[in-house]
């Protein structure tokens, strides 16, 4: 095939991976150790973590996770926000030779129990802000090895106390992960861990590194099988793609990115965690970027050059009156993805910072970076870009044959970042994979005049909220076992605040006296469902609009009855 984009290609991009580079990503984290290992690679609440003692911490937690009995290949889930503890968890797991299973810690229990069994997780490393929901979940689960991160791990001894009197005294969060049967302490296990061989197993690049969980195409929560070399590559193009971006800096300035994105995101964790173990970068870690007067107070009096972001986080920040006191100069890439930014949100940032945002394509079962636009771009044109080095693009007809450029078709990726499949799934599989190595998006797109690729359409049915993808089937299938629901339909609606809000839309069943309330549905929703999949809208119909053979008409539910 023709990749006539690369007739557009940056200047000095190759249009392939690069063929140097690490085999796998505990090869990636010891030769980040070895060449820079008093460079800062962490900052967070204060406290500084330098490559040297990512390398050591690590090191003693996988010495210990190996002494629990965990062979290759076993899973070991997290359920953290974007501390210290997290680099450290996710590097001790990769070199320990198991497996990752990133989870959000705000999880429903409902939600947790399927990740965790799913996945045949075998241990959790949980903040003590999730443990609570944890402690619900496990009579559902096989006995699990637990170890408990307070939120002053890894801060030092003074100021580490003091920011764990803080959270217990004056936050009052209780010790929740006290009361967890066998649980063990972050900072036990790393003593512990030192006191133990710390002969690593070797690490292959075919085996399974992460299973993220993702809707897909179809909405079924699943974990994509992500290998060690589809990540490795997947940085390989990210770095490559970042090539001009990362010349601009000062000669012996470390690439500063802000780590506002939550890193068991996918986005975030290739861009913001596993990148800069490559260029030797610094990351601001940011525990809860939903509070920007605390994201921008963070990063006022730093230098940064990198913010990856989703379009409510840009938006929050140029909302706010404290934006103007952060030192945008230093800034060299604003990188947009999780979903489509907005015009409008691109235009006040690109006033509040001087620096456009350059969006970018992906999704889970790709490690995700599929697309980007050129990282010195002059002016944000809400296209996604060009493929990255090693990326095949084709837009398929109905049929799955490739349709004319300019034309509108299904996008199909083929890539070395492209997943192994989905975990223990093989119909959900095939479902989205094509002969010749294929993966089905979903979305639809096309090529315009400058070889870009733009979206046109996207997954059928999909809610982007603040970046994350909600399925309708999912908060469906929770509002449907409701007493008094007939049945229901979910839908995306614009959103200041997040982009889009889900809407659901209920019929009462006959009989059922008064019907479930408005408030009855929140309270339903609230508990068997995460806080950005809950409906924002509740409306009552007698009747869902359904086309003549019986499909819902989604489009009709988005406006009041």
């Amino acid at each position: 095939m023709e990749k006539h984009w690369l007739r557009h290609y940056p200047a000095g991009v190759a249009p392939e991976v690069p063929p140097e580079g690490p085999p796998t990503l505990p090869a990636l984290i010891e030769d980040a150790a070895r060449r820079w290992p008093e460079r800062p690679a962490y900052r967070c609440l204060g406290r500084t973590l330098t490559y040297a003692e990512l390398d050591e911490h690590s090191r003693a937690l996988a010495a210990w996770l190996r002494a629990q009995g965990l062979a290759r290949g076993d899973r070991v889930a997290m359920l953290l926000p974007n501390v210290p503890q997290l680099p450290v968890t996710v590097a001790a797991v990769l070199r320990a030779g198991l497996v990752l299973v990133a989870v959000d810690p705000q999880l429903a229990a409902r939600e947790l129990t399927q990740r965790l069994k799913d996945a045949g997780a075998r241990a959790v490393v949980v903040s003590e802000g999730a443990a609570a929901t944890l402690d619900d979940v496990l009579e559902a689960l096989p006995p699990l090895h637990v170890v408990v991160a307070r939120l002053g791990d890894l801060l030092g001894p003074l100021h580490g106390a003091l920011v764990n009197h803080v959270v217990r005294r004056v936050r009052k969060q209780p010790a929740a992960g006290d009361g967890l049967p066998g649980a063990v302490r972050f900072a036990d296990a790393l003593a512990r861990g030192r006191k133990l061989p710390q002969d690593l197993p070797a690490v292959s690049p075919d085996d399974i590194a992460l299973l993220p969980f993702t809707g897909g195409t179809t909405g079924t929560p699943k974990g994509a099988v992500l290998l060690h070399r589809h990540l490795v590559a997947n940085v390989l193009q990210c770095e490559a793609w970042m090539g001009p971006a990362l010349a601009r800096l000062p000669a012996g300035e470390p690439w500063v990115t802000v780590g506002a994105l939550p890193l068991h995101h996918i986005f975030g964790f290739t861009v913001t965690l596993l990148l800069p173990w490559r260029v030797g970068g610094l990351v601001l870690l940011v525990p809860d970027a939903s509070d920007t007067g605390a994201l921008l107070k963070t990063l006022a009096g730093q230098r940064f050059h990198c913010f990856p972001a989703v379009d409510p986080l840009f938006a929050a920040i140029t909302a706010h009156p404290d934006a103007t006191r952060v030192d945008w100069s230093p800034l060299r890439l604003a990188l947009g993805g999780g979903g489509a930014v907005r015009p409008g949100t691109a235009r006040t940032w690109a006033a509040l910072t001087g620096r456009p945002v350059c969006e970018g394509y992906g999704l889970t079962e790709a490690s995700p970076c599929v697309t980007c636009n050129p990282v010195d771009l002059d002016a944000f044109d809400g296209s996604i870009g060009w493929p990255l080095p090693g990326t095949d693009i084709a837009l398929l007809d109905d049929e799955g044959r490739p349709v004319a450029v300019g034309e509108r078709g299904e996008l199909a990726v083929r890539g070395p970042q492209v997943m192994a499949g989905y975990w223990q799934r093989p119909d959900e599989t095939a479902r989205v994979t094509a002969p010749g190595g294929w993966l089905r998006t979903g979305d639809i797109a096309q090529f315009d005049a400058q070889g870009r690729l733009r979206l046109v359409d996207r997954k059928k049915d999909l809610i982007f909220v603040s970046g994350f993808n909600v399925f309708p089937g999912e908060v469906e299938d929770v509002l449907g076992q409701m007493p008094g629901v007939l049945e229901c339909a979910a839908v995306g609606v614009p959103d200041e605040r997040v982009g889009e809000a889900v809407k659901v839309v209920v019929v009462r069943r006959i009989g059922a006296g008064a019907g479930p309330t408005e408030a009855d549905v929140r309270l339903w929703c609230e508990r068997h469902l995460t806080g950005y999949k809950r409906p924002r809208q509740v409306e009552f119909r007698d009747a869902l609009p359904r086309s003549a053979v019986g499909k819902v008409l989604r489009r009709a539910l988005r406006d009041p009855a």
